[in-house]
């Protein structure tokens, strides 16, 4: 019921939307609590949300563990838990890691329709992971762009991606050749120190953050989030677990949702960068979407 997560454009708009706007837009979610487990390296996460205006009431639980030795398991694996609000039954058990993957790609998508520059030609994507290939898929299903570039801190696992995907893919041997030139950039990678640098970057270029997902991991150096316009999906996440955020000491201009409300402007001429941290109630729409479409089938 995924395999299109075009299709989740419209209810993850709403909710980014409904996010931002406040008690009245009906959407309570306390930031994530993470549970490290020191013994292993990991974390457990836990985002419980409810959405009024999807009546929809979930938690997810994911964990993430930096350094797997055994590479066949993947770094995030997620579960979403779907109840009925009305009476606090447990409705529906999904798999939250294709649910996490689909809409954090919908959402990075969402960002780039409203952020890029408009003759936008290059996509790059650092890292070779399961967010490379839903991002891929739907950027390559909604924008056009003349040139795919791809870099992996382990150039197998990018040849890899290049040959199991649709289209042309370029395998860049260096994040830098990868990103010169580029119009729209994706990071998606279990860095924590920076991979991507300002003085890399083409003025006016887009990118989506969406790695670096803990307050002391990085993915983007202080130039280019100091002289870059920053939007996130939410101010007190970013200002909690953000390590480009927090150490950096960026000023955070807008919330993906304001600009979606229209009580921010996108600045598509700029320099823009888009924190995607992954927020609780874009889980709750994205397995409520998925709960109707099976019942309604069903």
């Amino acid at each position: 019921h995924l395999h299109r997560a075009s299709l989740l454009l419209p209810v993850l708009e709403a909710a980014l939307a409904n996010f931002s706007g406040g008690a009245a837009g009906g959407v309570v979610q306390p930031v994530r609590t993470v549970l490290p487990v020191p013994r292993h390296g990991g974390y457990l996460g836990v985002m419980p949300a409810y959405s009024a205006a999807d009546d929809a009431l979930t938690t997810k639980l994911v964990t993430f563990y930096e350094h797997l030795k055994d590479s066949s398991v993947p770094s995030h694996q997620a579960t979403v838990l779907l109840f009925d609000p009305s009476n606090g039954t447990l409705k529906a058990v999904l798999d939250g890691s294709v649910i996490t993957a689909k809409r954090t790609a919908a959402v990075s998508a969402i960002a780039t329709k409203l952020l890029m520059p408009p003759f936008a030609e290059v996509l790059c994507i650092l890292g070779a992971g399961v967010q490379a290939y839903s991002h891929y898929d739907i950027f390559t299903e909604l924008f056009t762009f003349k040139e795919v570039r791809i870099w992996n801190r382990t150039k197998e696992r990018a040849v890899q991606f290049a040959s199991a995907v649709s289209g042309p893919v370029r395998v860049c041997s260096s994040a830098q050749e990868a990103v010169t030139g580029a119009d729209v950039i994706v990071t998606v990678t279990m860095a924590t120190a920076p991979i991507l640098f300002g003085d890399w970057v083409k003025p006016g270029a887009h990118i989506n953050a969406v790695g670096a997902s803990r307050p002391d991991w990085r993915e983007l150096d202080d130039e280019l989030m100091k002289n870059s316009v920053l939007f996130v999906d939410s101010r007190d996440a970013a200002l909690t677990e953000s390590g480009d955020v927090i150490l950096s000491g960026a000023e955070i201009f807008a919330e993906l949702g304001e600009v979606l409300k229209g009580t921010k402007p996108a600045l598509p001429e700029k320099t823009t960068v888009f924190k995607s941290l992954g927020m609780a109630v874009e889980d709750t729409v994205a397995a409520k979407f998925v709960y109707d479409a099976w019942s309604a089938g069903n």
